[in-house]
Formats: structure tokens, sequence, C-alpha cells
């Protein structure tokens, strides 16, 4: 074979890919500007990590929708196929009913936590 990948490499190739995607946050890790009341935390807890959490979630829900469409409309002579497919469909749009839902929850509580602070 001409590229044969062992079990030291593959292990290599993972962290070479976790140091990747991790190295940009101590950028941000080394941020001496510390949050001064608890709605700027909040807010900032809300902005990098609850808001990215959705975003990704988002993403997935609407690829499993987009695989179910590709399912259903590939495999149009099969029933058990175009079932399928439709149930992912279906669920992606749950997942993508759910996201929303969720996005504007938090933001019903972030304007609640604002105006109870001022």
């Amino acid at each position: 074979m001409l590229f044969s990948i062992g079990k030291k490499n593959t292990a290599l190739i993972w962290y070479g890919l976790l140091y990747f995607f991790l190295a940009p946050l101590t950028l941000f890790a080394q941020s001496t500007d510390l949050p001064k009341d608890a709605t700027e935390l909040l807010n900032r807890i809300s902005t990098f990590i609850i808001n990215p959490i959705i975003y990704l979630l988002f993403a997935a829900a609407f690829v499993i929708f987009v695989w179910g469409l590709v399912q259903f409309v590939a495999h149009l002579d099969n029933e058990e196929a175009r079932s399928t497919g439709g149930k992912h469909m279906i669920w992606g749009i749950i997942g993508m009913v759910i996201m929303v839902s969720v996005n504007g929850i938090i933001y019903i509580i972030q304007n609640t936590i604002l105006q109870l602070g001022s």
C-alpha cells in the first residue's frame, strides 16, 4: 500500500487535529479583562459557549434533513428507503425547531436578567 497508517500514526494524526482545533483557544485564555458583573458574565457564557453549541446542533439537524432529502429523492422506487429518508427529514426539522426555540428562550432569559439588573 502506498499510504499505510499504523496505530501510532493514527494517534499522532488525532493529536494533531486536536491541537489544530484547540490551539486558538489559548489566545482567548490570555485575556485579562474579567467580567465586571453577573450580567456581563452571563452574556459572555452565552456568546462564547451556548451560542456556538446551538449553531453546531442546528447545523447537524440541517445535515440530517438534507441527508433525508437525498435518500428520499435517490430512492423513489424503494418504499423502505423513502420511509427512512422521510423520517430523517422529519427529525431534522424537529431538531431545527428545537434549536430555534432554545435560542429564543435564551434570548428571553437574557433580556429578563438585563431588565432586573438595571
